[in-house]
């Protein structure tokens, strides 16, 4: 078949996921011979490392699990324990201690300078260096400076002038005196001389020296070297032609004995190599799956035959009743008995509270004695019956039952 033409796609079952699609061309024998044997050989290296990769996911999950979980929780732990305690004695100690030795220090250390500063050095650099400066400036300098500007202007300034026209004309009297004497004989002497002179010579140069080569180049070398130029342009492109015609020869050869069968070896053999092993490695990869989760399921199942069952078996019939005998037997009654003793303890405790509380009042009524009792039926009377009182009155306070006011007392009748 063709190698353009493609067939419908075809897909393959392998357990309970199915591989992706894909379109099998027209190959021919040699891509079938190869297939098996390559799968088969890639099957072999590639189901160790798949083995190796499933079990470093499944060790690097328990390890997740396990220790870097429970390590995270150990640093919040951590942070708990010392950053927190530490921003709190930073914020309520170290800051207010800070704040309350940044006076001392201030008065200490920076107060000194200040005041030295403000009271000694300033008022001494400003009146015995300033003050004095300005009045030796204001009454002395500047009345100087002054006399030397009226000095410079009324006398220097005339003697300056008349001083730059003297020089003046002196420049021009020499300029003029230097013109006649030597400039206009000099000028005589180029344009009467000299030029004319210049202009014989270089005529003479140019029509005994000059013109006899520009001649001969350009009627005699000029033509000969254009007939050299062209002879060898004609040379270059003949040897050009040849080499040409050398070139598209051995590219021919090239081309027919080296790049045809390379090209024909790349898209016959190569790439149908190289794309079956391409899908073998993506094939036996997803084949190589299978192997590692098959495994660990025996390996599960053997666990839980092995070892989760009997223990879950010894935990029912063993554990289970055990703990409940041990339960109803022994921890129920002990914790019916500590809960009685603690209540009576409880009991115990707020009776000797109790007691030690009316032993204190009474023993400072008797060292400082105590408000006077109305009598019977007056507002405020006991609210119980005492050994002062017959009669028991609302809104009062029961009295202890030792009483130490026997002189109010009432006889019962």
């Amino acid at each position: 078949m063709e190698q353009g033409k493609h067939r419908a796609p075809v897909r393959t079952e392998y357990g309970n996921h199915r591989a992706p699609a894909h379109y099998e061309g027209g190959d021919g024998c040699l891509t079938t011979l190869v297939r098996i044997p390559v799968r088969i050989v890639v099957l072999v290296l590639v189901l160790p490392v798949r083995m190796l990769w499933d079990a470093l996911v499944v060790t690097a999950r328990a390890a997740d699990r396990a220790l870097l979980r429970p390590l995270g929780h150990g640093l919040r732990l951590t942070e708990a324990l010392i950053a927190v305690p530490a921003r709190c004695l930073w914020c309520h100690l170290l800051v207010p201690l800070g704040h309350g030795l940044l006076w001392p220090a201030r008065a200490v250390f920076v107060s000194p300078w200040v005041a030295l500063w403000r009271y000694v050095v300033v008022p001494g650099a400003r009146y015995g260096i300033v003050v004095p400066l300005q009045w030796l400036y204001a009454h002395l300098l500047s009345p100087l400076g002054h006399g030397l500007r009226w000095v410079y202007r009324e006398a220097l300034v005339p003697a300056g002038r008349a001083l730059a026209a003297a020089v003046r004309w002196l420049g021009t009297a020499l300029k003029w005196l230097l013109t006649a004497v030597l400039v206009m004989p000099v000028g005589l002497l180029w344009r009467y001389v000299l030029v004319p002179l210049g202009r014989a010579v270089g005529w003479l140069a140019e029509h005994l020296v000059v013109l006899p080569p520009v001649r001969v180049y350009r009627h005699v070398l000029t033509p000969m070297g254009q007939g050299v130029a062209r002879v060898i342009d004609l040379l270059i492109r003949g040897v050009g032609t040849v080499l040409r015609g050398l070139g598209l020869g051995l590219r021919w050869l090239v081309v027919v004995l080296l790049v045809t069968p390379v090209a024909w070896v790349y898209r016959r053999v190569l790439t149908p190599v190289g794309r079956e092993v391409a899908a073998a490695f993506g094939f036996t990869w997803r084949v190589a799956g299978f192997v590692p989760r098959a495994v660990g399921r025996a390996l599960l199942r053997l666990a839980r035959t092995l070892v989760g069952a009997p223990v879950r078996r010894a935990y029912r019939t063993v554990c289970v009743p055990v703990g409940r005998f041990v339960r109803d037997a022994a921890l129920v009654p002990a914790g019916r008995a500590l809960r009685t003793v603690g209540r009576t303890a409880r009991q115990t405790l707020r009776a000797a509270r109790e007691t030690i509380r009316q032993a204190r009042r009474d023993a400072w009524r008797a060292l400082a004695g105590g408000p006077a009792q109305p009598g019977p039926g007056e507002l405020g009377s006991p609210l119980a019956r005492t050994l002062g009182s017959a009669t028991t009155v609302p809104s009062a306070a029961p009295e202890p039952e030792i009483s130490l006011l026997p002189e109010k007392s009432v006889p019962q009748g």
